[in-house]
């Protein structure tokens, strides 16, 4: 008969339960009781439900990833594997992710991560960025599929068209999600020349815009120098992600519309500015001819001879020709702001950047825009717009 030491059969128990495949990786769901963080970052805790009771270690290394605090009575969900201490011979859960189990778990992870980031400032208007006026270069961090995408594009083309549009296709819930796009966010702002960046999706559980509720990804809106709109769910949804942003819109669609104006709107606003302008400078002429008329046929002028000497003849001559000076410097000081608008305008119209040389490539019936040539295929007839005119074309061959 073999005979064991104690140590030998804590041992070989452990062996059998580290080679078992299921116990390597294993979630568990339970409520957490016991729980205490240790001075040196590790969590110790206990798993419990109706009938059964798991210790639990979480170390520092994992610990310091996990987004909210764990507390005492508090429905999780942890992974991790199985294995046993040996001096105490207990089998026990080493945990590498800890995720809230249920909608109020959810709610007390958020309420925890919005208190914490409000006190470190992230959501001060002090650090809200301006949206540019007109971004030529859009970064859009979201899923390439679904209706979020699809909408965002159509509302952009439609509002003003020949913006660049640049995706990041990211995983948008999901463990992966996170990260995912924290990377995203990154890269638009290494890239260079983006002026605006839209970060979000379309709605969903609180399960499934939890990615939006997370650290990383709202550290990462926090250190964008590119300023950021957060376009989550639908409007009564809140998330982390629409605190740190500079803007907030309660839509995908809606995030369209804040980045970028609308053409036929603009072109109206700046038409009654010049109207506007026109009106003052007619008005300001006008006032300035019924004063200098009421000066000609004053008695000074109408009978000079019975009033004034040489000399003070000679300084009403000065005074006219200095109102008259003055005069045509208002009207060309204020034909001057209206060139600076015109020329705004034509600058903003994609006509200026045919004009240098540039042509637009569209198919035949003009719906779609030709920006890679992988999209086409040779003998495919294209429509190509020049500054002045159109060619139809037809492609050879792919370079």
């Amino acid at each position: 008969m073999e005979v064991f030491s104690v140590k030998e059969l804590t041992r070989y128990i452990k062996s059998l339960i580290e080679k078992d495949v299921l116990l390597a990786n294993v979630w568990v769901k339970g409520e957490i009781s016991n729980f205490k963080a240790a001075v040196s970052g590790h969590f110790y805790f206990t798993l419990k439900d109706d009938f059964s009771c798991l210790k639990v270690v979480m170390f520092r290394s994992r610990s310091r990833l996990v987004p909210f605090r764990p507390e005492n009575g508090m429905a999780v969900t942890v992974r991790g594997y199985v294995s046993v201490f040996e001096r105490d011979g207990i089998y026990q859960l080493y945990a590498e992710e800890i995720e809230p189990d249920g909608t109020g778990a959810l709610f007390l992870a958020f309420e925890q991560l919005k208190e914490r980031l409000q006190q470190e400032g992230l959501f001060d208007p002090k650090h809200k960025k301006p949206l540019p006026l007109l971004p030529r270069r859009i970064g859009i961090v979201t899923s390439p599929q679904g209706a979020a995408i699809r909408d965002m594009l159509e509302i952009i083309r439609r509002r003003w068209n020949g913006r660049e549009i640049i995706l990041v296709p990211v995983q948008v819930q999901g463990e992966a999600a996170p990260p995912a796009v924290a990377r995203g966010i990154q890269l638009l702002n290494r890239l260079g020349g983006v002026d605006l960046i839209i970060v979000g999706r379309g709605g969903g559980s609180i399960e499934e815009l939890w990615a939006f509720n997370t650290e990383i990804v709202a550290r990462s809106i926090f250190s964008s120098k590119i300023p950021v709109i957060s376009a989550v769910g639908h409007e009564t949804d809140f998330t982390i992600s629409d605190f740190v942003a500079d803007a907030r819109a309660a839509t995908p669609s809606a995030a369209a519309e804040m980045a970028v104006p609308d053409k036929r709107e603009m072109e109206r606003y700046i038409q009654t500015l010049r109207t506007r302008l026109a009106r003052a400078l007619e008005k300001r002429l006008g006032d300035d001819r019924r004063r200098l008329r009421a000066c000609l046929e004053s008695r000074v002028f109408v009978r000079p001879a019975d009033v004034l000497c040489g000399a003070r003849q000679q300084l009403l001559d000065f005074l006219y020709r200095r109102l008259s000076q003055a005069v045509r410097g208002i009207v060309e000081r204020e034909e001057g702001r209206l060139a600076v608008l015109a020329g705004r305008l034509q600058a903003l119209s994609p006509l200026a950047t045919l004009a240098r040389g540039y042509s637009i490539c569209t198919t035949p019936d003009g719906k779609r825009v030709i920006n890679d040539s992988g999209s086409v295929e040779a003998g495919e007839r294209l429509s190509v717009r020049l500054h002045r005119g159109q060619l139809s074309c037809i492609v050879e061959e792919r370079i």
